[in-house]
Parts: C-alpha cells; sequence; structure tokens
C-alpha cells in the first residue's frame, strides 16, 4: 500500500465539533460538523457535556474519513483553549460537567488573589492576568465544589486538562496523558519561559501535581489510537490551541505577521518570534507555538465576544434566523444611526479585563430597527479589534501592513470592509476559512513527517480576498469616538 499522505484534523470548537480531512497539498477532502450545545446554570455559568464533546468527535471523525476516500497518515487536534475536564484516571469519566472558557464563576476567587498582591508574579512566569478566562480558578473550584475531589487529587485518583488532553487520553485508550505548550500556556500553571509547570503557581492555585499531564511541543507523535476506534490504528502527531493552530494555518510565521479569528470569541495573535513581548496595555504574552524545543511567542488580544453576539440575535432576540442574514441587515440601513452595542454578555477581554461588566445597547431611538442592531452587533466587534491592534502597537509590537482574517464571521463581506475602515489596514480573508483546522493538520503533517517544516504545507494554495480601507478619517475617528462612549458606559466601577 503506498504511504498515506492525508491527515484528519480535529477541531473541537466552543460550538462545534469539526473534522475535515485535508490531502498532502492541503486542501480538504471531506468535511462532517455538529454543533455544540452549551448550559448556563446560573448567570455567568458556562458548561458543556464533556461526554457529549467526545461522543461528536467520534461521530464526525468516522464521517470524515468515510467520505475523504483516502488513506490517513495522522491526526492533529485543535481545541477551545481554557475549557476545563477533570476525569477519573481509573474510569475515565468526568466528574463534573467541562467548565468552559467563557465561565466568570471564579471571578471573586481572582479578585481575591489580586488583592493578596499575587498577579505580578503570575503576569511574570505566564504572560497572563488573573481572571476566570484561565483554567486554574475552574480547576480549583472543582476541586472545592465536587464532593471528595480534593482528597482523589492528592490521591492521584482524578486527571486535569484541556480539551486537547481529554481527547487524547480517550483516543489512546487511557495510554497517554499529555498536552502541548500552547494549551499548557492558558492555564496560569505553565512557566511560559522556562516552559515547565510551575511549582509555586501549583501551591498558589493548590492544584495537585499529580493531576497534570505530560508537556508535548506541538508537532511530535503524542500516542496512537486506541484498537477499535477506527479502521486502523492512527497516530495522534499534531495539537494545538485553536487560536496558535490558526496562527499557523495562516501562515503567519515571521515576527510582526498578525491574524484574527472571528469564532465564538475573537482572537488576535501577533507574532514576537522567540521574544516574549511584555505587555504594557494588559494584552497576554503567549506561546505561539513550539517546534523542535524552540518556542515561539505571541502577542494576544482576546475579544470574549464576537460571533457569540450574532448567535444571540438568532436565538435571544429572534431578530435573524441565520448568521448570514447579518450581512444584508447591515447593508439595508445607511448608517449605524447612533446605535452602539458593547457585547460584554460574559465581561470584557482585552483590554479591559472586566468580568463584571455586561452587555449594553445605547443610542435607541423609536425609529431604529433590528437591522441597525444587527449592524451594531458587527461594528462592535470590528471596533474591539482596532482596541486590540491600539494596544499591540503601543506595547511595541510591529505595525502590520495587513491582518489576516478567519473563521465564521470573516464571511461577512461588509464586516470585512467595515474591519479594513476601522484598523485603516488592509484585511486579508483567506479562500479556505477553516485554518484552525488547517494548523492542526499543518502540525499533525510535520509531527508525522510528510512536511519537513511546518512552512511548506502552512498557508492556502488559493489567493486570498483582499480588503482595502476606504472610509475617511474624520468618520473613522467620530465612529470611534462614539464607541469608546459606550464602553465607557459599560465598565463596572473602579476599573
Amino acid at each position: 500500500m503506498a504511504d498515506p499522505k492525508a491527515i484528519l484534523a480535529i477541531d473541537q470548537g466552543t460550538t462545534s465539533t469539526r473534522c475535515i480531512v485535508f490531502d498532502v497539498g492541503s486542501r480538504p477532502l471531506a468535511t462532517e460538523r455538529r454543533e455544540l450545545p452549551q448550559q448556563y446554570p446560573r448567570p455567568g455559568w458556562v458548561e458543556q457535556d464533556a461526554e457529549a464533546i467526545w461522543r461528536d468527535t467520534m461521530a464526525t471523525a468516522r464521517s470524515a474519513l468515510a467520505g475523504a476516500g483516502q488513506a490517513v497518515r495522522a491526526i492533529g487536534i485543535a481545541n477551545q483553549r481554557e475549557t476545563v475536564v477533570v476525569w477519573d484516571r481509573r474510569t475515565g469519566a468526568p466528574v463534573h460537567p467541562a467548565i468552559v472558557w467563557q465561565d466568570r464563576r471564579t471571578a471573586e476567587a481572582c479578585a481575591c488573589l489580586r488583592a493578596d498582591g499575587a498577579e505580578p508574579m503570575v503576569r511574570e512566569r505566564t504572560g497572563l492576568l488573573l481572571d476566570p478566562y484561565f483554567s486554574a480558578t475552574k480547576l480549583g473550584w472543582i476541586l472545592d465544589h465536587v464532593e471528595g475531589a480534593r482528597r482523589q487529587a492528592e490521591q492521584g485518583e482524578l486527571l486535569f486538562g484541556t480539551i486537547d488532553s481529554f481527547l487524547l487520553w480517550r483516543l489512546t485508550g487511557g495510554q497517554v496523558h499529555a498536552t502541548d505548550a500552547t494549551n499548557a500556556a492558558r492555564t496560569l500553571l505553565f512557566d511560559i519561559h522556562r516552559c515547565c509547570w510551575d511549582e509555586d503557581l501549583l501551591r498558589l492555585f493548590r492544584i495537585p501535581a499529580a493531576m497534570l499531564p505530560e508537556l508535548r511541543d506541538n508537532a511530535t507523535i503524542f500516542g496512537e489510537t486506541a484498537p477499535g476506534l477506527f479502521d486502523g490504528v492512527l497516530p495522534i502527531a499534531g495539537m494545538a490551541g485553536d487560536q496558535q493552530a490558526a496562527l499557523v494555518g495562516q501562515g503567519c510565521l515571521a515576527p510582526g505577521m498578525v491574524k484574527a479569528t472571528y469564532g465564538t470569541g475573537c482572537f488576535a495573535l501577533m507574532n514576537t518570534g522567540e521574544q516574549a513581548l511584555a505587555s504594557r496595555n494588559r494584552l497576554l504574552t503567549t506561546v505561539g507555538y513550539r517546534l523542535g524545543g524552540r518556542t515561539t511567542y505571541a502577542l494576544e488580544g482576546a475579544i470574549f465576544t464576537a460571533g457569540a453576539a450574532i448567535k444571540w440575535l438568532r436565538d435571544g432576540l429572534g431578530l435573524i434566523t441565520h448568521a448570514s442574514q447579518t450581512d444584508d441587515l447591515a447593508t439595508r440601513v445607511p448608517d449605524h444611526h447612533g446605535v452602539y452595542m458593547v457585547p460584554g454578555f460574559v465581561g470584557l477581554g482585552a483590554p479591559h479585563w472586566d468580568p463584571e461588566a455586561r452587555g449594553l445597547i445605547c443610542g435607541l431611538t423609536l425609529d431604529a430597527t433590528a437591522a441597525h442592531i444587527a449592524r451594531a452587533a458587527l461594528e462592535a466587534v470590528a471596533y474591539q479589534t482596532y482596541d486590540l491592534a491600539e494596544a499591540m502597537s503601543a506595547d511595541g509590537g510591529r505595525a502590520p501592513t495587513v491582518i489576516r482574517v478567519d473563521g465564521g464571521m470573516a464571511a461577512n463581506d461588509w464586516f470585512c470592509q467595515f474591519l479594513a475602515d476601522m484598523l485603516a489596514t488592509e484585511v486579508e480573508r483567506p479562500a479556505f476559512l477553516e485554518t484552525t483546522a488547517l494548523g492542526a493538520a499543518v502540525l499533525a503533517g510535520l509531527g508525522s513527517g510528510l512536511h519537513s517544516t511546518v512552512g511548506a504545507a502552512a498557508g492556502t494554495v488559493d489567493p486570498p480576498r483582499r480588503f482595502e480601507p476606504r472610509m475617511e478619517g474624520v468618520r473613522r475617528e467620530t465612529l470611534l469616538g462614539g464607541w469608546r462612549d459606550a464602553v465607557r458606559r459599560t465598565l463596572t466601577p473602579l476599573q
């Protein structure tokens, strides 16, 4: 039999699980997707069923493999970051629903740690802020609120992982408990400079070291699938958090290159090379990827609500029946009509980091329509991206000449043009938008020996669509001024 050259990419995201089989030229052969529901047991709490994630992963993977028509060489995994799963080492059963990265239940715990003066050490070692967004306080909450969990964890009976680790454990039949550097870097437990779990941070968050997965580079053989899961045994040869996978999939492999992914949230990453650039503007310093023992860093801005605001227009308000309708609604009205939305549904991320902020729509008049609200939701994501770009520039990052975008919202032409206008920078959209899955495939191709370098397979074959800024500067500044005023109304006191 010829040497297989296709790669199966598992892209386990916040609102869906998608599996894509790519050929050796990084072209998609088959795609399967299932929507993933979320539970909101209390205001600010967000949970998911880890067993449903596993079932969806297997169902979409098997369907994609059946539809590809080619033998597969290896598996790559990209995943929603920071989401916490704790499971029994013996049975593999989760002890609590997965606590999703959007969850804010540990805001008070983070505030107490800040008041105790812990943030400088956390910031210096992890590149992150003390915020419930990250994994450590979520993990601590499970240990403290599930009966017997802390005792079991201290006795080595429970394992912790982000979604990548949980899927790897299940795929290997419980033989491998590992994670990669990019996911580890989002836990508040990992020293990004020494690239190891940090004992002081483990003590600070009261996390037993025995729970933690082994650390690996992004492109390596993590393990092999257990017999019976697929037709044959497949190596898992690449893993990365979804945003870092998109960084690779977009081919942002040189310092100064920027990508922005518009999914449930928006995450803009700037490649800073081997320099872990410390932010003075509350951005995050994180691992971009780690290959061959060498770490490439990134500066990251996180917007918690992007596509989730469009989902709210559909499911919460019933203003639309499909996300694509926002393009039509936005173009139906001549301007924004003074309406602004600040989508602080689960707090505000960078550069504000206000977990207590809540959503706001302001500027409404009796002649405001559903189209104005839909347009405001799209505009809000562009305004937030502008805030991130400004913070990156102020932190000493190279001013990008182009920003590469992907994710569901990037399919909206109106949004991409408005984004280019707000950033006063060219926006480049790849012909194939699923760059997170592509990045996972690229890493698995590298880890399995299909490709010799990460650059050999990164990027897309077809040329991208480019959006050039065309809005006058005065108009742009007027719109941004209204946005800043709306944000001030949203922030909680003393922010």
